[in-house]
């Protein structure tokens, strides 16, 4: 009795929280913005959030394909299934905590899997540092193609450039300073730390060890053309934002990107991050506000269905387990 409740728990508490995520987001608008959003939604295009959706369920599948070189390495052989569901769900657990996700998944891997909970979150570790440093390579495209109209920006804000820089080079300076401490000092609290996070760093030098490492990074590569298609598609649902040029579209990915990474999937940061950049460009804030609401609120729903899935499928493909 105590595990089907437990089952319908797992099914129904993440359904309500993406219901009430939705509602949250929705109660911090005004009734004329609210409206305004209505109408843009009325006339949008479906046929492209539709396809925007496809491309992300691709980005889904190629971080699951992903995952399996590293685990391989490790020396295991899990089921692509079981590694599928587990990202969904991850995607899902987002949703609520920050980052939740990535321990969700591990935990299920061993429970389904037998994969140690350590080295498999070590290779999520390593996902999200080569996830990071494609993603860099984003920002530097953008910033350094609209260096000026950035610049600007920050000017008319009042922001000091300055004082960002260096930010910026004391922040690579302790990074630097810490890895070399870590790599190299033989203080007893670093080598009692390294024996209990051995794991963790197994799983997290899969990529530069494993066999497969070119694959691995195909595919990481593939995984954000995958988030960039899908972003790019979703401009020809409104007519206001079918004809910007990609350049904008490469501003709104970063800066949508980084309202992912850091609140729970975008949670109130995301349509809000999409106006500001889209008004640098003469888009009217409420065609930024509404294009923003239009691919949070399909790639919400995605996840959350996806995920609600996956948490079935887990336990019923899985009975022996």
């Amino acid at each position: 009795m105590k595990k089907q409740i437990g089952k319908w728990l797992t099914i129904l508490i993440p359904l309500f929280i993406g219901i009430g995520i939705i509602y949250y987001q929705f109660t911090t608008l005004t009734t004329d913005e609210i409206g305004k959003i209505k109408i843009s939604f009325q006339k949008a295009n479906y046929y492209y959030i539709l396809l925007s959706l496809l491309i992300a369920c691709f980005g889904y599948w190629s971080r699951a394909y992903r995952w399996k070189f590293a685990l391989n390495h490790l020396g295991y052989e899990t089921k692509f299934s079981n590694n599928f569901f587990t990202v969904c769900v991850s995607y899902l657990v987002n949703l609520t905590v920050p980052r939740s996700g990535e321990i969700s998944r591990a935990a299920l891997l061993k429970k389904y899997e037998n994969v140690p909970f350590d080295k498999a979150f070590g290779t999520i570790v390593a996902e999200r540092i080569v996830d990071l440093l494609i993603f860099f390579l984003f920002v530097c495209i953008g910033f350094i193609s609209q260096f000026e109209k950035i610049y600007q920006f920050l000017l008319s804000k009042n922001i000091a450039i300055k004082t960002i820089i260096t930010s910026g080079i004391v922040s690579v300076i302790l990074f630097i300073i810490f890895i070399f401490i870590w790599i190299y000092a033989e203080w007893n609290i670093i080598v009692k730390l390294k024996k209990k996070l051995s794991g963790l760093i197994e799983g997290m030098a899969t990529v530069y060890k494993m066999k497969d490492k070119w694959k691995y990074i195909f595919h990481s590569f593939l995984i954000w053309f995958s988030y960039l298609t899908m972003f790019y598609v979703a401009i020809f649902a409104l007519p206001e934002t079918s004809e910007i040029s990609f350049d904008i579209v490469i501003m709104g990915f970063i800066f949508g990107s980084l309202a992912v990474g850091f609140s729970n999937g975008g949670l109130g940061a995301y349509p809000f991050s999409i106006a500001l950049i889209f008004s640098l460009y003469g888009i009217s804030n409420n065609i930024g506000i509404a294009f923003g609401w239009l691919v949070w609120t399909s790639q919400t729903i995605l996840a959350i269905l996806l995920g609600l899935i996956s948490y079935v499928l887990l336990p019923v493909l899985n009975r022996n387990k």
